[in-house]
């Protein structure tokens, strides 16, 4: 299985695409914070997951931006020069950016005129970005540009920004044509006008709101910022921003004010000074409001009995703010209650001006008022119902007034369905919609001071018991199992409620096999001793309480598993007749032992894009083994078309799961040494020792300095290359030597076309004061015995990468083998990658002189051999 990451969590998380499971992961209009390191991970089950990286860099380069400033505050200099002016260019880039300056058409440089100087500020991490004009002169009052460049990478072009400097230069001013703070009532329009004072160049004006964005229905026209038909979610302080990129932005900020009276709530206190709950004759009785008022200050109450204003007295005393209480309140003290006094009062609450409709709380006072009572009904504690059902929780409150009930869990860390901690109910129920788990627990009701009596909560407890079916591993599970072999399934409970009446029935599809009770055992199996066709099919494990049932599935099939195909088949057979090629098809069998034995396979070919398949069956003799190497060849294929290969494994029980994939016409082979058979590369037994797969990640930490490569040819510390080490024991005059696969043609034909050339390359790595010498020989089919010599280097070619090129025009199959002799001492290390043999003559620019053997740099070697084949196993059906 394949899976891309990368450093900063998954690549699905940010791409959202499938091709994250995928060999290759295509990110399409890449952006800049999609650069960093990317991993591919594969796994199969066995042993250590194998990982690769590669770093993707993303480059780009804004607009710069030039600041003009009298003193540079920015640069943590605190020096004000009344005729200095420091000119700042900034642009976010990768690369670090570079900058140079212009005046006109002339490139200032440091030290090139005595009134200019440019720098870099100390704490920033860049190149020069400040230019400073000292003790301003009368040339210095001209167009200056500021080029960013990040040097062309990725074909970047450079960026210019130009500002005017002028004896008029100067920073913005505005002026607001506003009041601060605005007071506006709901439904009105506002406009908000910014006019800039000062400034040049003329200075560009913006809006922004200190919480959030703009209002969506906010009209704007330059400086005038308009919103229609305000609310209290409006509300806020607006912010005009001036901007000229000199000096510092001008801004000034109103603040709108939208009048809203909310929320009238009240509170009856029955005596303040004996703690009494209720209400007597002779006692003293206040009378709490209070309303949520925007702005405050412009709250007013006024009291009424029975409909009739009320004014202070020694005996009805009101205050219009309890210092003891948040603003917005109002107290009637009732004092030495009288029978007379039993009536309605009503508080008023208003704002000055009008234009808000006023808030009227009704509280009845007379010997009918009486504390609250809070209750459970009996039938409604506990209460018990099914996950996804609606339940209400109820708490019966008498008293006069009935006050707000307050529900919350008893675990007071823990938060209502609704999330919250608290939640108010006018009719002491709390009704739950789609009831689930989490939900069960005890929930707290208690009246609270609002609309009722200021006295001691009451409160009561109502538990709920939500149960649920039988949550169960596995929900599905196939099992493949060849005939007259046993199978065991297994279904295990993992949680319900209740969990005392758990049953259990196993099915074949509608057949009733077998029902039980659970007692002390949190699973249950089921057995087939020996399979047949009629026990193949869906095995359900029904476990059921009283809330429902929780299933287990089985597939129990005898189906084949897919075969995989051998990814390291290296590329096409090319052939000498023009038009055909031939591919040497390989596969492995994933499990063959798990079924029945494999009797033969179904090939289906068709070529890419068309809709019609092509079948033919392979017979397969005798048992597949684990990790055997199947192969077919497949002749007769048209250049350069790709072709669907499907491929399903039949069985006694039928057909098995097939597999596809794609197969295309290259005319190359390339070895990067990557892959752990090092592209069926071998080393040759007559040689002295052998050469030595490595990259410098996996390095040896007691290697030889001063020889080698320090990465692979792609400059990948993760990327492998083959080499020979030269340390001790090795001799002066050992030799290493690498030998190719066999690249094989079809016979020739005597009317066919002539041989095609091919361009043989690769590179190699000589570096060290000890380095012998590296020869690249040709072998024939049928002459073994005889080698043609190719190419031949020797001696320090320096701590680099350099290539070769050959062409080669082959008669025969053939060889291709690296010689690699060491030096006189241990710094002598010879290294080669990144192997190729490509269609068609190199180019002529990639060739030197013709010189076989030389003591500078390697040269090549031109030979006529025939055209290129590589030669997999055989040509026809061979496992």
């Amino acid at each position: 299985q394949i899976r891309w990451t990368k450093t900063a969590g998954s690549a699905s998380d940010r791409f959202q695409d499938s091709s994250v499971f995928n060999e290759t992961l295509r990110i399409s209009n890449i952006q800049r914070h999609q650069g960093g390191r990317y991993y591919c991970k594969a796994e199969n089950g066995l042993g250590s997951p194998a990982i690769k990286s590669i770093r993707v860099d993303v480059y780009y380069l804004d607009d710069p931006i030039v600041t003009v400033h009298q003193s540079i505050g920015e640069a943590k200099e605190q020096f004000y020069y009344e005729k200095t002016v420091f000119l700042r260019c900034v642009a976010n880039s990768n690369p670090p950016v570079r900058y140079s300056w212009r005046r006109g058409q002339e490139v200032l440089l440091q030290g090139s005129d005595k009134g200019v100087e440019i720098y870099e500020p100390f704490f920033t991490q860049g190149e020069t970005k400040i230019l400073k004009l000292k003790n301003l002169r009368p040339q210095d009052y001209a167009n200056y540009s500021c080029i960013a460049s990040v040097r062309n990478v990725c074909s970047i072009p450079d960026k210019m920004v130009s500002f005017r400097l002028s004896n008029k230069t100067a920073s913005p001013s505005i002026k607001l044509l506003v009041d601060d703070p605005i007071v506006v009532n709901p439904g009105e329009a506002i406009t908000l006008v910014c006019v800039t004072t000062g400034g040049e160049p003329a200075p560009s004006l913006t809006w922004v709101r200190s919480a959030g964005v703009l209002p969506d229905k906010t009209v704007l026209n330059g400086g005038t910022l308009t919103i229609p038909a305000i609310t209290s979610e409006d509300s806020g302080t607006y912010s005009c921003i001036a901007n000229n990129n000199v000096g510092n932005p001008a801004k000034k900020s109103t603040n709108i004010i939208v009048r809203a009276l909310k929320k009238g709530r009240f509170w009856i206190t029955p005596d303040p000074y004996h703690k009494d709950d209720n209400i007597q004759i002779g006692r003293e009785v206040k009378i709490s409001c209070q309303v949520e008022a925007i702005p405050s200050e412009e709250l007013t109450f006024s009291w009424f009995k029975n409909g009739r204003p009320l004014r202070s007295s020694e005996r009805m005393v009101i205050t219009q703010t309890d210092p003891d209480v948040s603003p917005g309140t109002t107290n009637l003290d009732i004092i030495d209650l009288k029978f007379t006094d039993f009536g309605t009062y009503t508080c008023v609450a208003s704002l000055k001006g009008g234009g808000i409709s006023d808030i009227s709380i009704d509280v009845n006072i007379s010997s009918s008022t009486v504390p609250p009572n809070l209750t459970v009904p009996q039938e409604k504690s506990p209460l018990v119902t099914r996950e996804g059902d609606t339940i209400e929780l109820q708490c019966q409150v008498t008293g006069k007034p009935k006050p707000i009930i307050l529900w919350s869990r008893a675990d007071k860390e823990v938060a209502m369905p609704d999330g919250a901690l608290q939640t108010e109910s006018y009719d002491g129920i709390l009704r739950i919609v789609n009831v689930s788990r989490e939900m069960t627990g005890t929930y707290r009701c208690q009246t609270s001071q609002y609309n009722g009596f200021n006295v001691k909560p009451r409160e009561a407890l109502v538990q709920l018991i939500v149960q649920y079916p039988p949550a169960v591993e596995p929900t599905f599970l196939e099992l493949r199992q060849g005939q007259g072999r046993s199978v065991t399934m297994s279904c295990r409970v993992l949680r319900a409620y209740p969990t005392r009446v758990l049953t259990y029935e196993w099915r074949l599809g509608g057949k009733l096999l077998r029902t039980g009770h659970f007692d002390l055992q949190d699973s249950t199996e089921f057995t087939v001793t020996s399979l047949s066709r009629d026990s193949y099919g869906i095995y359900n494990c029904n476990i059921i309480n009283e809330a429902g049932a929780g299933r287990c599935s089985f597939l129990v099939t005898g189906k084949a598993y897919a075969p995989e195909f051998y990814y390291d088949t290296y590329n096409p057979l090319w052939q000498n007749r023009p038009r055909v090629y031939s591919y040497s098809l390989q596969w492995t069998q994933m499990n063959p032992n798990a079924v029945d034995r494999i009797l033969a396979y179904r090939l289906g070919i068709r070529q890419a894009g068309q809709q019609r398949w092509w079948e033919q069956e392979i017979s397969v003799n005798g048992n597949i083994q684990k990790g055997e190497l199947i192969t077919y060849n497949l002749t007769e294929l048209i250049k350069p078309e790709a072709y669907e290969v499907r491929l399903t494994p039949i069985t006694r029980f039928g057909e098995g799961d097939s597999t596809i994939r794609v197969i295309k016409y290259s005319g190359e082979f390339h070895c990067g040494f990557e892959d752990g058979n090092i592209c069926l590369f071998t080393q040759d037994d007559t040689d002295n020792f052998d050469w030595t797969k490595q990259s410098t990640a996996t390095r040896d930490t007691k290697y030889t300095p001063n020889t080698g490569p320090n990465a692979d040819r792609t400059g990948s510390k993760e990327g492998f290359y083959m080499y020979i080490e030269t340390s001790r024991p090795r001799l002066e005059g050992e030799k290493a030597r690498l030998v190719s696969p066999v690249f094989s043609v079809a016979p020739k034909n005597p009317y066919g076309a002539t041989n095609t050339a091919y361009c043989f390359s690769f590179y190699y790595h000589m570096y060290g004061q000890h380095i012998g010498s590296l020869n690249v020989y040709l072998r024939l089919k049928g002459q073994t015995a005889i080698e043609n010599p190719l190419w031949s280097s020797s001696g320090n070619k320096g701590q680099h990468w350099n290539q070769a090129r050959v062409n080669i025009n082959p008669p025969t199959s053939f060889q291709l083998i690296f010689e690699g002799i060491r030096g006189p001492g241990i710094e002598g290390d010879i290294a080669i990658d990144d192997v190729s043999i490509v269609e068609g003559e190199c180019m002529k620019s990639d060739q030197p002189a013709n010189n076989l053997r030389s003591g500078a740099a390697g040269t090549l070697a031109h030979i006529r051999l025939l055209p290129l084949l590589i030669l997999m196993s055989v040509l026809s059906h061979q496992r």
